[in-house]
C-alpha cells in the first residue's frame, strides 16, 4: 500500500481548439496544461477532471492515448506518468423533488464509458459541450444512470450557499433528493471541514473527499486528501471511499473554513455581519445577505461528534494565501523543489529560508503548524491571512 495525493475536482476552462467548456474557467484550464501542472507543478499522484463529458475533450484524451503520451490502466483511469486521471462531469439536478439547483459529481473508469455517458447526457440537457449543465432527469435517474455504467457519484460542495444539497436552506435531508444506498462519498467545499460536517449525522455513513473546485491553474490542489491505495486506478479509489481491503483516507486536507468564501453570514453588498435571521443588511440596507455555512450546519445539527476512525481534517493554507508569496516567487520555489507538495509537508525552514526571504519562509512553517491568525471570509469574499 503506498500513499498518493488526490484532487477529485478539477475544471476545464477551453478545448484544445479553444472552445469553453467551463464559462468562469481560465483559458490555460485545457486538458493537457491541467495533468501536466497536476503532476509537475502540484506533485498530485491523481486528479478527478470533472469535465470530460464534453466531446472535443473525449477527443483529446482519445489522442493522447494514440500518441502514447497517456494509458488506460487495466483497472480503470488514465496514467500520465506516475499521474492517474479520473474522467468525470459535473452536472446540476433541478427538479420538484430536488429543491435544486444542486451541483453533482460523476466519475467513470474508461474514455469508452465516459462517451457512452456523454452521448446519454446529449438527450438530457441542452449543450453537452458546456460544464455544470442542467440535466433534465431526477437525481434518483441520474445516480442509477451512473451506477449502470460502474461510475460513482459524489455531491457536490455539499454547504455552499448555492448550487448544493444542503446550501439554499430547503432540503434538509440527502434522502429527499438521493438514494443514500448509491452514493460514493461526500464533498465539504471550502467553507466546511469534518468537524462542521459531522454535526448532521446522516453523513456519518459517507466517506468525505476534499477538493480544490478549481477554475484556474493555480487553484490545483487547494484542497485535497492523501489516499492508501495499492496504486492509482479508478479500482482502488472505488475502495478506498467504502473502506474496505485496507484502502481509506488517510487525511484530508483543506483550507481553515475561515478562509473560504462563504463561511459566515454577512452582506454580499458591504460584508457586514448579518445574524442567522436577517433578511436587510443592518450597515448598508441592501437585501443581500448570504447565509455563512457555519450557521446553515447548526441549523441542520443532529449530532455532537464525528464518528469512529473518521481521518483527520488538517487545516492547509495553500501557497498562495501567503502574503507576499506572489507567482514569480512561488514558480522560483516550485523550481527549485520540486512541487507545492514537498513545499507543503516536507521541506524543511532552512532549505526555504534559501529560496525566500526568512519572513515568508516563516509564514510557510507557521501555516504547516496552524499557527497562523485568520480573519474569517463570507458573502463571496475569501478568509485571509493576517500578515
Amino acid at each position: 500500500m503506498k500513499r498518493y495525493y488526490v484532487d477529485l475536482h478539477i475544471h476545464i476552462g477551453r478545448t484544445w481548439t479553444g472552445k469553453p467548456v467551463k464559462i468562469t474557467g481560465a483559458k490555460s484550464l485545457t486538458f493537457t496544461n491541467i495533468i501536466e501542472h497536476a503532476r509537475h507543478e502540484k506533485g498530485l499522484n491523481m486528479i478527478g477532471i470533472i469535465d470530460s463529458h464534453s466531446p472535443e475533450v473525449i477527443l483529446e484524451m482519445e489522442s493522447l492515448v494514440s500518441s502514447g503520451d497517456m494509458i488506460e490502466h487495466p483497472d480503470g483511469g488514465l496514467a500520465f506518468g506516475d499521474l492517474t486521471v479520473i474522467p468525470g462531469s459535473e452536472l446540476e439536478i433541478y427538479d420538484e423533488q430536488c429543491n435544486g439547483p444542486i451541483h453533482v459529481l460523476c466519475y467513470f473508469p474508461t474514455i469508452a464509458i465516459m462517451r457512452e455517458f456523454s452521448n446519454w447526457l446529449a438527450a438530457h440537457l441542452k449543450n453537452v459541450q458546456l460544464s455544470s449543465q442542467r440535466i433534465y432527469v431526477t437525481g434518483i435517474e441520474l445516480q442509477g444512470k451512473v451506477k449502470e455504467l460502474s461510475g460513482l457519484f459524489i455531491p457536490a460542495h455539499v454547504f455552499t450557499p448555492f448550487k448544493s444539497l444542503y446550501g439554499k436552506g430547503v432540503n434538509k435531508s440527502l434522502t429527499e433528493v438521493f438514494d443514500p444506498a448509491l452514493i460514493d462519498g461526500i464533498e465539504l467545499g471550502l467553507s466546511s471541514d469534518t468537524r462542521m460536517a459531522d454535526q448532521i449525522k446522516e453523513l456519518h455513513h459517507y466517506t468525505f473527499v476534499t477538493n480544490s473546485d478549481a477554475h484556474s491553474l493555480a487553484k490545483i490542489a487547494r484542497e485535497y486528501q492523501v489516499v492508501l491505495m495499492k496504486e492509482p486506478s479508478f479500482l482502488e479509489l472505488g475502495k478506498a471511499l467504502k473502506n474496505v481491503e485496507g484502502r481509506h483516507i488517510l487525511a484530508n486536507y483543506g483550507l481553515d473554513p475561515l478562509l473560504g468564501k462563504y463561511h459566515k453570514t454577512v452582506c454580499a453588498q458591504c460584508a457586514h455581519p448579518a445574524g442567522e435571521e436577517d433578511q436587510i443588511c443592518t450597515l448598508c440596507g441592501k437585501n443581500k445577505i448570504i447565509k455563512g455555512v457555519a450557521d446553515r450546519i447548526l441549523e441542520l445539527k443532529t449530532a455532537d461528534q464525528s464518528p469512529d476512525q473518521r481521518p483527520p481534517y488538517i487545516h492547509q493554507v495553500p501557497l498562495e494565501f501567503i502574503p507576499g508569496l506572489g507567482p514569480k516567487l512561488l514558480e522560483k520555489l516550485v523550481d527549485h523543489f520540486g512541487s507545492e507538495m514537498a513545499i507543503l509537508h516536507e521541506v524543511p525552514y532552512q532549505a526555504l529560508t534559501e529560496v525566500v526571504p526568512p519572513k515568508i519562509a516563516d509564514m510557510i512553517m507557521n501555516a504547516r503548524e496552524g499557527k497562523v491568525t485568520l480573519t474569517a471570509g463570507g458573502g463571496g469574499k475569501y478568509g485571509k491571512i493576517a500578515d
